[in-house]
């Protein structure tokens, strides 16, 4: 059992450090998009992803030109300035 404490306190770290400077929002992506490598989902993953293709993503959702089933709908909830802070925050993250 205690070999099992530093991977443990290892991860929580890990995500206070993930979620501390995170713009209001941007949390609530890991809901659908995997922040870790291993994890599988159909959204894909915006960790290191480059913040013109988050941004531009975001954009094409909201205007309707890039088919979606629930982001189109969310990416209206965020103005410029939100998607493009969201978008920052996620190209920066390292794994």
């Amino acid at each position: 059992m205690k070999l099992l404490w530093p991977a443990l306190c290892a991860g929580l770290l890990a995500s206070a450090a993930f979620a501390a400077d995170a713009p209001p929002g941007a949390l609530a992506c890991s809901g659908c998009h995997p922040t870790g490598k291993g994890v599988e989902t159909p959204a894909p993953r915006l960790v290191g992803r480059p913040a013109a293709d988050i941004k531009a993503a975001m954009l094409a959702f909201r205007t309707g030109a890039r088919p979606a089933s629930v982001m189109d709908r969310i990416s209206k909830g965020f103005g410029d300035s939100e998607a493009a802070a969201i978008a920052e925050w996620y190209a920066a993250q390292k794994d």
